[in-house]
C-alpha cells in the first residue's frame, strides 16, 4: 500500500509558495518548494554544510544523507509533510521542513494541527537572516495547511537557532528535557511577530539600497571606445564627480591588448576583472542584457543599474523581457534599479558616486530625491540646483535615485533607506504610480514621523512598464488617504521643490499663526490674502515703507520673531532705490542675524526682481572665505553657488519669486506639523461590550455559503449590523395601497413612504419620498400620487418607515480596496458628496481621534456645527457609528462593503434610514503574510 509519504503530490505544485525575499545583509535568495527533482541539488547542499551544523541537525554525526534520507525529504504531500528551499544562482543556500504530527507525537493528517520543523542552513550564509525569513514563509504555508502550531527540539548548544524561534515573536513555550530544549509556538500572528518581520524587512530592504547607493567598486558595462555613447558619459561622470572607490570598464567589443579607457581599467567581461565588483552599471542594448547580468551573477556582483531601454515601456514583448531580467538577477541575489533608469547620485563626501546620465553632480545637501522618469529626474535636479545655488544657498540632494520602470528596487524600497539615512532630513519624490499602495502608505506615517515626505503623484494612469496593482479607489480618495498617512501632498514639480527647500533649512511651525512684514503694501496685502486662502491665521501686514532701511527690516523681524502670538514670519521686499537703501548683502545679513535670535519659528522672504537678495541670503550664512565662490562648470551664471556650510544650528532662509509659492509651501509646513503632533497620540480603537464578534462571524459564514459574492438582504444586513450595535430604522414593504397602511399602524404615524427602486433610491430631489404623514389619509394620498408620477408599486418597491428626528443628511461607507486596504468614508448626503466629492476618508481601523478629524474634514462640516444659527447635530453619536462600522469590517474582512444612507445627524443620536452590505470572500493580505519582493 502506497503511503503519503511515497506519493510524489497529494496537491499539484503550489507555485503561489514561491517568492523572492530580501536577506538581512541586502543580498535576495529565491525561495521554492522543494520536489523530487532537486535529489542532486539536495546532496551538493549537504556536502558543503559542516559537521557541527549536521550534528546541530540530527544530533549525531551525520556525514552524508543515504538514498533513503534523500528520497525522503524530497517528495512531499504539499499538505502534511512540506519541504522549502533557499536558494541562489539555483543552489540550495537553506532548507526547513515541517512533518505534521499528532498529540502522540507521530505522523499525523488534518484535523491535527501541530507540526515538527526543522533548519538547515550553509555554514557559508549563516548570519545573513535565511533561517527567520523561512520561518516566516514556512509558517504562512502551515497556516494556509490548517496547521496553527509548530514545535521544534534543538540542542542547547545551537544558540543561533534557538534565537530564530525566541526572535520570531510568537506565543510560546520552553522546555528542557533528556538534553534538548523544546520550543512550542503558535503561528497566529501577534502585534510582535508583526512588528519583528516588518523591523527586518525595513533594515533588509535599507541595506539593499544602501549596498546600491554606497559602492566600493563599480563597473560600467557598454563603455564606447570612442568618445560619446551612454556608457562612456555615466564613466566620465563617475571619473567627474572623484568617486574614490575601484571602476571598470567594460565593453566585449574591446581590443584585447586594450588597457585602459579615460584612465580607468579596461576589461572584455566582468569575469575578466580581479577583485569584486559591488555595482554594475548596464548600457548595453537590450538584446545584450541577459548575457551582461549572468556575467554579473556569476562574478557576485551585489546589484545593478540598468540604464538599457526596450523594455516593459515599449510593449508585450519588452514586458516578458523585462520578467526575465528582473528573474535572472534575483537568480543570483541581486537588485536591479532600472531598466529604462536615469540613473543614481550619493553626494556623500566619502561616496560622491554620479551613476547616471547627470553630467554634473548635485550639490551636496540634505534632500533625498527620487524620480521615476528620468525626464522629471532631470527637471527636479535641474530645479534643485538652480534654488540650491541662488535662493537657498548650500541646500542639495543627499542621495537621488531614478528607478525608470521600477522592475525591482521601487520607491517603498527607497523609503526604507532614507527612514532612518542620518544624510537626509527631507525626502522629495515624483512617484508616476504607486505599485502597492498598502505598503507606501505604511512605509511614508512611519517616515513621516520621522522626517517631512513631500510627494507629487501622477494623475492615476500609470505609465507603461510600471507594475500597477489595480485600485477601485478615486484618484482624490487616494490622495486623501496619503495625507492622512503624514505625506505632503503637493501637485507639481515647482511645489514640490518650493515645500522641500522650506522643510529642509527651516524649523516646523508651532501652528498657522503668521506675521508679516515687508518695504511694499501691496505685496504685504497680497500675502495676507494668501494665507487666508491657504487657512492660516495672518495678522496685518506691518509696512515698513519703501525707505525702510536694513536695521528697520531687523528690528521689525526680531520684534515678530519674539512676539509669542505669531508662529512663522514672512518678510516681503521690493527693490528700493534711493540714497540710504540698503543693498541686497545688507539686508540679507539683517534679516539672518534677526532670525538667530529666535531660532526656532520659520522665516520666509517673498523678493519680487531682486537679483541679489537671494544669493545674499545665502553668502550671509557663512563667514568662511569664498562663500560666494561659482560651481566649476557654471562661470557665466546670473546664480553664484556657495560652497561653504553654514555653522552649526544656523536656519537658512528660503527666498521665493511671488507670495502664493511661499505661502502654499508654509501652509503646508503647517498642515503636515499639525500631522506630527496628532500622530504623536493617535487616539485608541474603542472596545464596545455589545458588540458580538463571534455572532457576527457565525452569521457571515452562513450567508456566504449561498455564494461566493453577494449583495445580503435588508433583513440580513440589519441583523448583521444589530450584532455590532447598528441599529437600522425598520422599513416595512408596502406593495399596495392597503399594506401600506398596515405598515403605518405597526410603525406609528408620523411615518415616511419611500420608493427603493434603483433610479429612485435616495433621490429626494426626484419627488420619490413623501415625509411626515401624519395619518392614513396623508399616506394614501402620498402613495397615489408617487404611482401616478412613477408607475407600478411593483417598479416603485415602495417601503413605510418611521419618521427620524429631523437633522444633517449623512453618508457612511466602507470598502475593501485589493491595493490600499479598507477604508471608510464620510459625507453629507445628496449634492455635496455625489455632485463636489466633498468625502473624507480614513484607512480602517479608524481611531476614536481620526474619527472626531473624519467628521470635521469635509468642506460642508459647518453644518454638522450650527452654521448660520442652525442647531448643533450630535457628532458624538456619529463619531461612535463611523467606529461601530470600522469595526465591523476590521474584524470581518468577508464585509468588503457597507453603505449607510442617509444616516441623519439629529441635535440627539443618529439614524441609520438605508443600509447595503456586500459580503464576498477577503483579498489577500500580503502585509499580514512573510515578507517577499513583488512577484514576476
Amino acid at each position: 500500500m502506497q503511503t503519503s509519504a511515497d506519493r510524489q503530490d497529494r496537491h499539484q505544485y503550489p507555485a503561489h509558495w514561491e517568492a523572492d525575499v530580501v536577506l538581512r545583509d541586502g543580498g535576495t535568495a529565491r525561495i521554492r518548494p522543494i520536489t523530487v527533482d532537486d535529489a542532486d541539488r539536495l546532496v551538493s547542499f549537504y556536502e558543503q554544510v559542516s559537521d557541527e551544523s549536521k550534528y546541530y541537525r540530527f544530533f549525531a554525526p551525520y556525514p552524508r544523507l543515504s538514498a533513503k534520507d534523500v528520497h525522503r525529504f524530497t517528495h512531499h504531500d504539499f499538505v502534511d509533510r512540506v519541504g522549502l528551499a533557499a536558494t541562489i544562482g539555483g543552489e540550495f543556500i537553506a532548507t526547513v521542513r515541517y512533518d505534521r504530527i499528532g498529540t502522540d507525537g507521530m505522523p499525523a493528517s488534518a484535523p491535527a494541527d501541530e507540526a515538527e520543523v526543522a533548519f538547515l542552513v550553509q555554514d557559508a550564509h549563516q548570519g545573513r537572516g535565511v533561517a527567520s525569513a523561512l520561518l516566516e514563509h514556512i509558517a504562512a504555508v502551515a497556516r494556509e495547511r490548517g496547521i496553527r502550531r509548530f514545535a521544534a527540539e534543538v540542542l542547547p548548544a545551537n544558540s543561533k537557532m534557538i534565537k530564530v524561534f525566541t526572535d520570531a515573536g510568537y506565543t510560546q513555550k520552553r522546555s528542557f528535557e533528556d538534553g534538548v530544549v523544546r520550543l512550542e509556538f503558535d503561528l497566529e500572528p501577534t502585534d510582535r511577530s508583526l512588528a519583528v518581520q516588518r523591523a527586518r524587512e525595513q533594515r533588509a530592504e535599507a541595506r539593499s539600497v544602501r549596498r546600491l547607493l554606497a559602492p566600493g567598486s563599480v563597473a560600467v558595462v557598454g563603455v564606447g571606445r570612442a568618445p560619446g555613447g551612454v556608457g562612456r558619459g555615466v564613466l566620465g561622470n563617475l571619473r567627474a564627480a572623484g568617486y574614490p572607490g575601484r571602476l571598470h570598464a567594460v565593453n566585449k567589443a574591446f581590443p584585447e591588448d586594450l588597457k585602459e579607457v579615460d584612465g580607468v581599467p579596461a576589461h572584455r567581461s566582468v569575469r575578466d576583472i580581479d577583485g569584486p565588483v559591488d555595482l554594475a552599471v548596464v548600457a548595453v542594448p537590450a538584446a545584450h542584457v541577459p548575457a551582461v547580468v549572468a556575467e554579473c551573477g556569476e562574478h557576485g556582483v551585489q546589484g545593478l543599474v540598468v540604464l538599457s531601454a526596450g523594455y516593459a515601456e515599449s510593449g508585450p514583448e519588452g514586458r516578458e523581457r523585462q520578467r526575465a531580467l528582473v528573474r535572472a538577477a534575483r537568480a543570483y541575489g541581486m537588485r536591479i534599479i532600472g531598466p529604462n533608469a536615469f540613473g543614481v547620485i550619493n553626494t556623500a563626501p566619502d561616496v560622491r558616486l554620479n551613476a547616471s546620465l547627470a553630467p554634473q553632480m548635485p550639490r551636496p545637501g540634505r534632500i533625498g530625491l527620487f524620480a521615476q522618469s528620468g525626464a522629471i529626474g532631470i527637471a527636479l535636479l535641474s530645479r534643485l540646483h538652480r534654488r540650491g545655488g541662488g535662493v537657498t544657498g548650500v541646500t542639495g540632494v543627499s542621495t537621488f535615485v531614478s528607478a525608470g520602470n521600477r522592475a525591482d528596487v521601487s520607491g517603498n524600497d527607497v523609503l526604507q533607506y532614507w527612514y532612518d539615512d542620518p544624510e537626509t532630513d527631507v525626502v522629495l519624490m515624483y512617484l508616476e504610480s504607486i505599485g502597492n499602495p498598502r505598503k507606501f502608505t505604511r512605509l511614508a506615517r512611519r517616515t513621516a514621523a520621522a522626517k517631512p515626505l513631500v510627494v507629487v503623484r501622477g494623475t492615476g494612469t500609470a505609465p507603461q512598464g510600471h507594475a500597477v496593482r489595480a485600485t477601485r479607489l478615486p484618484y482624490e480618495t487616494v490622495s486623501a488617504l496619503l495625507r492622512q498617512a503624514g505625506v505632503i501632498r503637493v501637485d507639481t514639480i515647482t511645489e514640490l521643490v518650493d515645500a522641500g527647500l522650506l522643510l529642509a533649512r527651516q524649523p516646523l511651525p508651532a501652528g498657522p499663526r503668521v506675521a508679516i512684514l515687508g518695504n511694499s503694501e501691496s505685496l504685504g496685502v497680497l500675502t495676507y490674502d494668501r494665507c487666508l486662502a491657504e487657512g492660516l491665521r495672518p495678522a496685518r501686514p506691518v509696512d515698513l515703507t519703501t525707505g525702510a532701511t536694513a536695521e528697520d527690516f531687523h528690528r521689525a523681524l526680531a520684534a515678530a520673531l519674539a512676539d509669542g502670538t505669531n508662529d512663522a514670519v514672512v518678510v516681503t521686499a521690493i527693490p528700493a532705490i534711493g540714497e540710504g537703501s540698503p543693498g541686497d548683502p545688507e539686508l540679507a545679513e539683517a534679516l539672518r542675524s534677526a532670525a538667530a535670535t529666535v531660532p526656532g519659528k520659520p522665516v520666509l522672504v517673498v523678493h519680487v526682481e531682486l537679483g541679489g537678495l537671494a544669493e545674499a541670503l545665502s553668502a550671509a550664512a557663512s563667514t568662511a572665505p569664498g562663500a560666494a565662490e561659482k560651481v566649476p562648470g557654471t562661470e557665466g551664471a546670473a546664480a553664484p553657488a556657495p560652497l561653504a556650510t553654514p555653522p552649526e544650528g544656523t536656519h537658512l532662509i528660503p527666498a521665493y519669486p511671488a507670495a502664493e509659492r511661499a505661502v502654499r509651501a508654509l501652509a503646508e509646513a503647517v498642515r503636515y506639523a499639525q500631522w506630527r503632533r496628532d500622530a504623536a497620540d493617535p487616539g485608541k480603537v474603542p472596545e464596545y461590550d455589545d458588540i458580538d464578534e463571534k455572532g457576527a462571524a457565525r452569521l457571515i459564514g452562513e450567508l456566504l455559503a449561498r455564494g461566493q459574492g453577494l449583495t445580503i438582504s435588508d433583513a440580513e444586513t440589519c441583523e448583521l449590523l444589530a450584532k455590532y450595535g447598528i441599529p437600522v430604522r425598520r422599513a416595512l414593504p408596502a406593495l399596495t395601497p392597503d399594506a401600506a397602511v398596515a405598515a403605518a399602524r405597526t410603525l406609528g404615524y408620523p411615518v415616511a413612504l419611500k420608493a427603493t427602486a434603483p433610479h429612485l433610491r435616495h433621490r429626494a430631489d426626484l419627488g420619490g419620498v413623501r415625509l411626515d404623514l401624519a395619518d392614513e389619509e396623508q399616506l394614501l394620498r402620498a402613495y397615489a400620487e408617487l404611482t401616478e408620477l412613477f408607475g407600478q408599486p411593483e417598479e416603485l418597491r415602495p417601503v413605510v418607515q418611521g419618521m427620524a428626528p429631523r437633522g444633517v443628511d449623512t453618508v457612511v461607507r466602507a470598502v475593501i480596496d485589493p491595493a490600499a486596504g479598507a477604508v471608510l468614508s464620510f459625507g453629507l448626503a445628496g449634492a455635496a458628496s455625489q455632485l463636489l466629492g466633498d468625502m473624507a476618508h480614513r484607512l480602517i481601523p479608524v481611531t476614536d481621534r481620526e474619527a472626531t478629524s473624519l467628521v470635521r474634514s469635509i468642506r460642508t462640516a459647518p453644518l454638522l456645527f450650527g452654521w448660520r444659527g442652525s442647531t448643533p447635530v450630535d457628532t458624538p453619536a456619529l463619531e461612535e457609528l463611523l467606529l461601530r462600522v470600522s469595526r465591523l469590517v476590521d474584524d470581518h474582512p468577508e464585509v468588503v462593503a457597507v453603505t449607510l444612507e442617509p444616516v441623519v445627524v439629529a441635535p440627539h443620536g443618529a439614524s441609520v434610514l438605508g443600509a447595503t452590505v456586500r459580503l464576498a470572500p477577503p483579498p489577500a493580505r500580503d502585509d499580514l503574510g512573510p515578507r517577499t519582493l513583488p512577484a514576476y
